[in-house]
């Protein structure tokens, strides 16, 4: 089993910067076999969006509405996945989850960030 801990959510002013974190613990048999990890975001009323991914091999994929302004990076001696965001908006405010892929997928439990105008 693999258990994730997202944090860093909170409230900024549009243009601001949040950097989200994601612990990755658990069985390290189960870890090792994590293929990539991702970040998606849920706004109210709407369904859970994909935002971006990492790979094993640090190869970082995004989402057209966060491109050039969100990373998403690993440190692999911390456990940990990251995802810096920058020039935030108001229509970023949601609840923000990570994701690692396996045979399945692994979820955290989310971490709301709200952008105000």
């Amino acid at each position: 089993q693999v258990q994730l801990v997202e944090s860093g959510g909170g409230l900024v002013q549009t243009g601001g910067s949040l950097e989200l974190s994601c612990v990755v613990s658990g069985n390290p048999k189960d870890i090792y076999l994590i293929k990539f990890y991702r970040w998606y975001r849920q706004a109210p009323g709407k369904q859970r969006e994909w935002l971006a991914s990492v790979a094993g091999g640090a190869t970082a994929n995004y989402a057209d509405s966060v491109k050039g302004r969100f990373a998403i990076s690993r440190d692999t001696a911390k456990s940990t996945v990251y995802l810096q965001m920058n020039s935030l908006k108001p229509e970023d405010t949601g609840t923000y989850y990570c994701s690692a892929a396996a045979a399945g997928d692994y979820w955290g439990q989310g971490t709301q960030v709200t952008v105000s105008s």
